[in-house]
């Protein structure tokens, strides 16, 4: 701040120092806060019905995209388009990891583990520290639902060798667990995953109950076949008390490419043009009856709608229509 003499004088020396005294404070607060080092708590927590249900992040993962990931049947320059439309980089991503545990009021049931140990060193893999962060431990789980067998699901089964989630059963699809310990997985593509499979869900079969489409978790939970991102990708329909949402699992992969451009191709379903009716399918149905979903990639908490729009659907992040 410049002040002449003249305008000095008028004010007098307290004048001046008044006039001075917020820079300095400013100055001084700037210079005496550090940064703090504690992240989001990384869970979100609503009612439906009688349900209590919590959305847990395991984690971020950054890297290059969309394109090919999204929209491998495209351009890179139509994928980086919509992009640019939507307000997102065209040539970076980020992915998150979303498992949902649902308090049922006798049972804790979790909905997939995230990517387990093997995932912490590169930030991921923190459901169960955001579990105790959310009030709950990993052994106070009875109910473990596997959605389908990839890494990012099944990977927290297991830590070093032992359940995770020790007081827990389990529930899973009976098509996905057939393809996946089939002798013939264990080469080609897909052995990595098998193998993932052989170590995190195999030693569990014996406490497992197998399902398929219209199989029952609990009373209000329900299974649907959801086929396309693997042969026995599962959704679940979550009901109380007259409330309702869908657990879609990976049937959206991402907010802006898979629902704007659902027949979009993503580089992780096993039958892409499956994938792409499923999804339409799917997201019909939510967006007809106006339900809530969950996503499990969708953008942390992971909960929102979606709306009919041009060939595709609109995002709707939820903001209060689950607290009334």
């Amino acid at each position: 701040m410049a002040i002449d003499r003249r305008t000095a004088m008028k004010l007098g020396g307290a004048g001046v120092s008044a006039l001075l005294a917020p820079q300095i404070m400013v100055r001084a607060a700037s210079a005496a806060v550090a940064k703090t080092d504690v992240g989001n708590a990384g869970f979100n927590r609503f009612t439906l019905g009688d349900f209590e249900v919590t959305t847990i992040l395991d984690g971020l993962r950054p890297g290059d995209g969309p394109h090919p990931t999204f929209g491998a049947n495209q351009t890179p320059e139509a994928v980086a388009e919509l992009m640019k439309v939507n307000l997102l980089p065209s040539d970076r991503i980020v992915n998150g990891f979303t498992p949902t545990l649902v308090n049922t009021g006798s049972e804790l049931i979790l909905f997939d583990t995230g990517l387990g140990a093997g995932g912490r060193a590169n930030g991921l893999g923190q459901l169960p520290a955001r579990l105790q962060a959310s009030g709950y431990k990993p052994e106070d789980v009875s109910i473990v639902v596997i959605t389908h067998m990839h890494g990012d699901h099944i990977g927290g089964l297991m830590d070093n060798g032992a359940p995770t989630f020790a007081n827990a059963r389990y529930v899973m699809g009976k098509t996905e667990f057939d393809f996946w310990t089939a002798p013939e997985r264990m080469s080609g593509p897909t052995e990595g995953n098998a193998k993932a499979v052989a170590g995190n869900v195999k030693p569990l079969a014996e406490k497992t109950t197998f399902v398929d489409d219209g199989g029952e978790v609990v009373s209000g939970i329900r299974a649907v076949g959801a086929p396309g991102h693997t042969p026995g990708h599962l959704i679940f329909t979550i009901e109380s008390a007259g409330r309702k949402l869908v657990l879609t699992a990976d049937t959206a992969n991402h907010y802006v490419a898979s629902l704007q451009q659902p027949d979009w191709h993503v580089r992780f379903d096993t039958d892409k043009e499956m994938g792409a009716a499923t999804r339409r399918k799917v997201f019909d149905m939510i967006a007809t009856d106006q339900l809530a979903f969950i996503g499990y990639h969708m953008p942390f908490p992971s909960v929102g709608y979606v709306e009919k729009m041009g060939t595709g659907y609109r995002y709707i992040p939820e903001t209060y229509q689950l607290d009334l």
